[in-house]
């Protein structure tokens, strides 16, 4: 076993989040041939779990996941059940890092946390990320992540030992209760609260319409272009994020990706996320259309679905907005956190005027 004597010599600046010793320790007690030091570096995107890469010296790459600093609210960062998920998805035909390894112990690095493989790909997070790729590769990486999206939906969750990951029943009931206690939670966090009345009454209205539920899936829960790791081809390489994933209704999953994705005389409802309006880009009806061939899925009710989609992403960027305010995500600039409240605002009114197309 390494000593903990010998893991901080030549470690550049550590970054928050991290305990290099601890952390180190626990990579030669469980990573075959890792060979210290290690260096950390925090990944840029993501504004939830925090996200780094781990190099040893001889420069094999690795990923760890662990919660946000502080506010962190029960069951959303939940590391176990993000391991387990990724692990039971390997061997099927749906792209996941490969699993390391998950740590418990608190007193390794004060929160529990997984490491999982580096996959080695492109992660297409903004306009300059879709530029660099050819019309053949946006045209792929759409029409792969409908399939890849497909492929999640038709697990059989009991075969690979998912079957209790959640109920598999009322789903959309169970999300609006979760959620809305999310956005509760969220709006306790901020001084004077967020002043979004407008979620409460979507919640209701959604709550009153809830279409049968067609089967049970697994759910992704933020199923989008930049939670996908692509290859050069521009087909889905990895997908990443499974922190809310659960069993349920897997139309959830479409409209939101819906709402995600945008049409080139369409805003982008987060521009981080979604830089689709470019030439080459499949539109949404075509991803609609592919997604319904391959899963033969009634969508005829897909309207509630976004509907549903606009509002569950009211509630997720209120709880980023509330860390960011709070400080759960560390140093960062007031016009950063006034940008997420503009977005949380803009999203609240794309919500009001979703759900007035249900009917």
């Amino acid at each position: 076993m390494t000593e903990a004597s010998e893991v901080t010599d030549d470690i550049e600046t550590v970054p928050a989040g991290i305990d290099a010793d601890g952390v180190t320790t626990w990579f030669a007690d469980h990573v075959v041939d890792v060979a210290p030091p290690l260096r950390f570096e925090l990944i840029a995107g993501g504004h939830s779990n925090l996200t780094f890469s781990v190099t040893d010296r001889d420069a094999r790459r690795w990923v760890l996941r662990r919660p946000p600093l502080r506010q962190v609210l029960a069951t959303a960062h939940d590391m176990g059940r993000e391991h387990r998920i990724i692990s039971a998805l390997g061997p099927t035909d749906v792209p996941v890092p490969p699993a390391v390894g998950l740590c418990t112990d608190e007193s390794v690095n004060g929160v529990p946390f997984y490491v999982m493989d580096f996959v080695d790909g492109r992660v297409v997070r903004g306009a300059a990320d879709a530029a660099a790729l050819s019309p053949a590769q946006r045209r792929t990486a759409g029409e792969s992540l409908v399939d890849v999206m497909a492929a999640i939906h038709a697990v059989d969750v009991d075969a690979v030992g998912l079957g209790d990951l959640g109920r598999k029943d009322d789903y959309i009931a169970r999300q609006l209760k979760r959620w809305y206690g999310q956005f509760q939670a969220s709006d306790s966090q901020v001084d004077g609260g967020l002043g979004l009345p407008e979620v409460d009454r979507i919640h209701d209205r959604l709550a009153a319409a809830i279409p049968p539920q067609q089967g049970s899936a697994i759910v992704h829960g933020d199923y989008r272009l930049d939670n996908c790791m692509l290859a050069d081809d521009g087909s889905v390489k990895a997908v990443l994020d499974w922190e809310i994933c659960t069993l349920g209704d897997p139309l959830a999953d479409l409209g939101l990706l819906w709402v995600y994705w945008s049409d080139p005389d369409q805003a982008a409802v987060l521009p981080q996320a979604s830089p689709t309006a470019l030439e080459g880009f499949p539109r949404k009806a075509e991803l609609i259309e592919r997604y319904a061939a391959g899963s033969q899925r009634d969508l005829s009710q897909l309207d509630y679905y976004i509907a549903f989609g606009y509002w569950k992403l009211t509630c997720i960027i209120a709880g980023v907005y509330a860390r960011y305010a709070g400080g759960a995500m560390g140093d960062v600039p007031a016009d950063q956190v006034q940008g997420f409240r503009s977005m949380l605002d803009a999203l609240s009114d794309m919500t009001v005027t979703a759900a007035d197309g249900i009917g």
